[in-house]
């Protein structure tokens, strides 16, 4: 095992990932898959195809995170969209629920930072401690689109108070009330590995 490929919304999306990559011909995601190298091993293809897949849609903009098994880390020949985090390790965190985790109804005092309303709805926080920044997800959403109307997801933008660039997914775990314990690892559930038998 070379790394897992996580952070996917569902085990359908990594399922579909994993069917991708295992099938690069077959699948419609990438218009003109690499062609495998005469004695190229399977995983050194699998390598050159990673970067290819996490480029496409719908995985372009998925906040995915790679982490590399073994030091030293081979060099891809593309690098995946700066939002992805690649990191180093043996295993997957795992993720804990803090307490009373975001199902909080919003607080009287507090409503959308953007349109003021105080619907029963989990508000999205700027994770700077100064920073009281709070807003519903679609209008977080609309502010962070707007550059890229035709897109649906975005992948993150500037926190309209304090203007630090935030990333999306990082928002949404946090709203979520899941946080990464730094020694605490377990063996992942939705793990995307290149095979290495041949094809």
């Amino acid at each position: 095992m070379e790394l897992f490929v996580h952070g996917f919304p569902s085990d359908v999306a990594a399922l579909r990932f994993e069917w991708a990559w295992q099938h690069p011909n077959s699948s419609r995601c990438l218009l003109a898959p690499p062609i495998r190298r005469p004695r190229e091993q399977p995983i050194s293809f699998a390598l050159r195809l990673l970067p290819r897949l996490l480029l496409a849609p719908p995985w372009s903009r998925l906040p995915l995170r790679i982490r590399w098994l073994r030091p030293p880390r081979p060099t891809l020949e593309l690098a995946p969209p700066p939002h992805m985090v690649e990191e180093e390790g043996a295993g997957l965190p795992r993720l804990k629920r803090k307490k009373g985790r975001s199902q909080e109804v919003v607080e009287e005092n507090w409503g959308c930072g953007l349109c003021g309303e105080a619907q029963a709805t989990p508000l999205l926080r700027c994770p700077r401690p100064l920073c009281k920044m709070a807003a519903h997800p679609s209008c977080l959403a609309r502010l962070f689109l707007a550059p890229e109307p035709l897109q649906l997801l975005p992948v993150g933008g500037a926190c309209p108070r304090c203007h630090t660039h935030l990333l999306w997914g990082d928002l949404i775990r946090r709203c979520r009330g899941e946080e990464e314990p730094e020694e605490e690892w377990v063996e992942p559930d939705d793990v995307i590995i290149p095979s290495s038998a041949p094809t």
